[in-house]
């Protein structure tokens, strides 16, 4: 089996069906594929000066199937969490969920995680490992702390 293409931003893996990054660039959707990845869901902006170029094609091309869940990271609702809960529950293939720096993701997998009864403590130090919104003095950090609670 192909390793993990740790050298993707922000890479995680967490757990055997799911795994996590920042920005996806030419080429990744293929090594994605490599290792059992069948869904991609984008919670970036498209126009974000780091988005993958026509990300669309680049993962038909690699056979996956693709999910854009454009998320402003200024203003993160319950309407997005909502969106990408969907998408990923959608079914059981391995999937991969992306931003640019992982921290919208790992935002809403921390709320997720905490829905379906994961210890707090684990929960946050899976967030962690990307950012602390809660203790962030990033000017967009509220947003998210108030969207996914404590």
């Amino acid at each position: 089996m192909t390793k993990d293409p740790t050298d993707i931003r922000a890479f995680l893996r967490l757990d055997d069906r799911t795994t996590t990054s920042g920005r996806l660039q030419p080429g990744d959707p293929q090594r994605l594929a490599a290792i059992g990845v069948r869904h991609v869901i984008n919670l970036a902006l498209a126009e974000h000066p780091e988005a993958l170029p026509d990300a669309e094609t680049e993962m038909a091309q690699a056979g996956l199937r693709y999910t854009h869940i454009p998320i402003p990271f200024d203003a993160p609702t319950e309407a997005h969490y909502a969106a990408f809960r969907a998408a990923f529950e959608r079914d059981a293939d391995p999937v991969h969920v992306h931003c640019i720096m992982n921290q919208r993701v790992s935002a809403l997998f921390y709320r997720y995680h905490r829905e379906q009864g994961m210890a707090e403590p684990e929960a946050r130090a899976l967030l962690e490992q990307v950012w602390k919104p809660h203790d962030s003095d990033h000017p967009q950090a509220r947003a998210w702390a108030s969207l996914i609670g404590r």
